[in-house]
């Protein structure tokens, strides 16, 4: 089973573009003859607005499919209505894998033992469905929280490597307060907790770097600290980084520069509401 990495930068290769779109649907942002025909067929129902999200999230994945090569759909906006929400996710998913498109679920997971295994297994895996194993969400990565420490990532990583998956362990996130955790000094080494979990995600994949020198164990770095971006390009140079905070967030070309190796490779640029809503 081919390394999830070499899978990445293979669609990369095949699109030209390192460019990740976020699928964030805003219900009061998806143009209004959108909503009109759903509503149109279920009335102002939380049906109407689910299938809205999934037509809207299908004309943008129609639009773009022959220039990128992922999506990430953040669970948050699909969760928010509930079971309906979530088969608004699964069908999302199911069409941009049809398209050839790799899929990221923006789900930030983060627990210990069986629980994590158990996202694991909903997300990248398979399920035992009363002797029968399927499966759910069939996400080609996911994002997740380490900080309840590796064996809350290690399920993630083993399930991952089973199926030929990718896992983003949240490193430096782009949020303007991130530092209030993340830029903490560690010891009297000097260590940030950032560049410390860094550290850790790059031992972490060290024994599955593929082809193209990346491991599927790969790491969120924001475009909004650029000087934290170049440093933990130089502590994690087997790790692919998904890059968010450009656009919006105010993260330019310029800020993602260092996150790419001398091949143009390594990292996946992300921008969800610039391109969802332009």
């Amino acid at each position: 089973m081919n390394n999830f990495a070499d899978n990445l930068v293979e669609a990369i290769k095949k699109k030209g573009s390192p460019i990740c779109v976020g699928l964030d649907p805003m219900l009061d942002k998806i143009p209004g003859s959108i909503i009109n025909i759903a509503t149109e067929k279920h009335g102002p129902t939380i049906t109407a607005a689910a299938e809205a999200i999934v037509n809207f999230n299908k004309g943008l994945i129609d639009s773009f499919a022959d220039l990128v090569p992922v999506v990430k759909p953040q669970l948050a906006y699909y969760e928010m209505l509930g079971s309906y929400g979530i088969w608004a996710f699964e069908e999302t998913c199911k069409y941009a894998q049809e398209q050839g498109l790799l899929v990221i679920a923006d789900a930030k997971r983060g627990d210990i033992g069986s629980t994590a295994e158990a996202y694991a297994k909903a997300f990248l895996g398979e399920v035992n469905i009363l002797g029968t194993k399927q499966p759910m969400f069939n996400a080609d990565a996911v994002t997740v929280n380490p900080y309840m420490g590796y064996d809350s990532v290690e399920p993630f990583i083993k399930v991952a490597k089973k199926y030929g998956k990718g896992v983003f362990v949240l490193v430096k996130t782009s949020n303007v307060t991130s530092g209030d955790f993340q830029d903490r000094v560690v010891d009297e080494s000097g260590l940030k907790i950032h560049e410390f979990a860094g550290h850790f995600v790059e031992s972490w994949g060290a024994n599955d770097i593929g082809k193209y020198g990346y491991s599927p164990v790969c790491a969120v770095v924001g475009a909004t600290f650029k000087s934290e971006l170049k440093k933990l390009r130089e502590i994690m140079p087997n790790s692919f980084f998904l890059v968010p905070g450009y656009g919006a967030q105010g993260g330019t070309a310029d800020d993602v520069k260092a996150a790419f190796d001398l091949d143009g490779l390594g990292a996946l640029v992300n921008s969800s509401r610039a391109i969802n809503y332009a």
